[in-house]
């Protein structure tokens, strides 16, 4: 075995624990990144560029017909082929958590459609699935065996959220071991059907699971009921008659008490079992062999690498199998550096050099990953690890384009995780789509005060409707904090006064000329 320090990873502050690594002809492909993705890169698929001692992120696309994909951590992962022996395979992707920690239930077939030097597009089409439909879960693994011409895929194991009618205030987001049912699911048909075997008493997370022809060994695995490490060793033996199909399990001796252990393929029998813990305060130094060969397994303690000293004194450390006996390792960064959630990463190689050219085995392996992020959990609890195969080998163009976090827009001015005001609570890691019209970012408002500047509908706490209203009128907007400024330093309109009609001129009474006889005769009368 040799390890080599990769002197340069850019922008490894998304490959955080609970990633997976996909491997199309032989290019390996990142998926799972923390938090949602942004504009460079919506997919949130990577292929890795592994040239002369540095990594490199570059994009890659989904074809217009992809259903949406988001970014799951810690789901379960295996490959898909049409028998045994097709070279050409898809990978089926099950669970795991969302960058709102919430878990998914649903399964996804994603597929290698196209590629060119500058341009790698995948499909992925989400499948609906009926019968005894597996809950939302993470921690799990997923296999596909082949009988009698049929093939199924087989589901165990991983946690969940305990149920809405446990739930207290202080333990809301506590978890569970799901029940330890297998269950079989049939893609053509789009059914599913669950098996309790009187073998698997309790509930196993972060398992190593390999799948050779009707076979499942299952090894190691952590039980948070007990609190413990299974050392047993669990054969599954699955057969598809023309009737139902038979389910049977069996206890071997030999087993290993490990969580969170990485599996690498290094020949068409023979495995490498690395990392992983001990208990929640002990990582794994030591390694294994295993050997498949015809209807029995075998495991033997083989010779470890030279762990650098900050490997041996890390609190915990994170992988993934790359494929063909490559294994990329990860372990947190220094509190003092620079970019924060930056961390280390090394390849291990179990098999020389010479052995490269081998043919991939048609053998599948899933090794699971940690349950919870580095600050969430206790040192060297289950918490840190990942999935599937891929592999190490670079890209050949080398004027692909590059992920660069660098050329993103600065998003704390002019992206949509902006703190827009003094009482905004829109966060990247915890924000869920509020109205209909969102998808995976916030609806945004220009406010009109000024220059301008973008605000969150949300905080504005306008309705969807007024929202509609103003971004189909030509209109300008003012957010809370401007509104009453801008109507004060408005301008008073003029106020037209009416004009009151002149008012007419009171008419003089005429008056009557009496003649003196007259007025004589009217005294004489008045005194008589």
């Amino acid at each position: 075995m040799s390890l080599q320090m990769i002197s340069t990873v850019s922008n490894s502050s998304l490959l955080q624990p609970g990633f997976s690594l996909l491997n199309f002809d032989g290019h390996v492909f990142f998926f799972g990144q923390k938090g949602w993705p942004k504009r460079s890169c919506p997919t949130g698929v990577f292929l890795l560029d592994i040239k002369q001692n540095e990594l490199k992120m570059k994009p890659a696309v989904f074809s217009k017909d992809s259903c949406y994909l988001p970014p799951l951590r810690y789901p379960a992962l295996c490959t898909l082929r049409s028998d045994a022996r097709a070279d050409e395979y898809q990978y089926i992707i099950h669970g795991g958590k969302t960058p709102n920690n919430e878990l998914s239930d649903k399964i996804y077939f994603m597929s290698l459609v196209s590629k060119t030097s500058k341009k790698i597009t995948f499909q992925c089409i989400e499948k609906d699935l009926g019968g005894d439909v597996p809950e939302a879960r993470y921690g799990h693994t997923i296999n596909v065996v082949h009988s009698r011409g049929k093939s199924v895929s087989v589901l165990f194991g991983g946690r969940t959220y305990t149920p809405l009618a446990q739930r207290t205030t202080e333990k809301w987001n506590s978890v569970v071991d799901c029940l330890p049912s297998v269950f079989l699911i049939d893609f053509e048909f789009g059914c599913c059907t669950s098996y309790i075997l009187p073998e698997l008493q309790d509930g196993l997370s972060f398992h190593v699971s390999i799948a050779r022809d009707d076979t499942i060994y299952i090894l190691g695995g952590h039980s948070l009921q007990n609190n413990t490490r299974s050392p047993n060793l669990y054969k599954l033996k699955i057969d598809l008659p023309l009737g139902s199909p038979a389910v049977t399990c069996t206890i071997l001796s030999g087993g290993i008490s490990v969580s969170s252990a990485i599996v690498t393929q290094v020949s068409d029998t023979e495995f490498v079992l690395v990392g992983g813990y001990h208990s929640d305060n002990q990582k794994r130094l030591a390694c294994n062999t295993i050997v498949l060969e015809d209807s029995r397994i075998e495991i033997v303690e083989s010779v470890s690498p030279e762990w650098t000293p900050d490997i041996k004194h890390c609190r915990m450390w994170f992988g993934c199998d790359m494929g063909k006996g490559s294994v990329l390792l990860g372990i947190p960064g220094a509190n003092k550096q620079i970019i924060p959630d930056a961390n280390y990463f090394y390849i291990l190689r179990c098999k020389g050099a010479e052995e490269d050219k081998e043919e991939e085995s048609i053998t599948q392996n899933c090794s699971q990953t940690s349950s919870e992020d580095p600050g969430d959990s206790a040192p060297f609890e289950d918490s840190e690890e990942f999935c599937f195969s891929a592999e190490a080998n670079s890209f050949d163009a080398d004027d692909a384009d590059t992920y660069n976090e660098d050329d993103e827009e600065d998003e704390s001015e002019t992206g949509y995780w902006i703190t827009c005001c003094a009482s905004c609570n829109i966060d990247i890691n915890t924000w869920v789509p509020f109205y209909s019209t969102e998808l995976n970012k916030p609806a945004m408002i220009l406010c009109s005060s000024g220059a301008g500047h973008w605000v969150h509908a949300q905080c504005m706490d306008l309705s969807e409707t007024i929202l509609l209203r103003l971004s189909e009128a030509n209109v300008k907007y003012f957010c809370n904090k401007h509104i009453d400024l801008n109507k004060g330093l408005q301008t008073p309109q003029k106020v037209v006064r009416l004009k009151k009609p002149p008012m007419k001129p009171l008419r003089k009474k005429k008056t009557m000329k009496l003649s003196t006889s007259t007025k004589k005769s009217f005294l004489r009368r008045l005194f008589e």
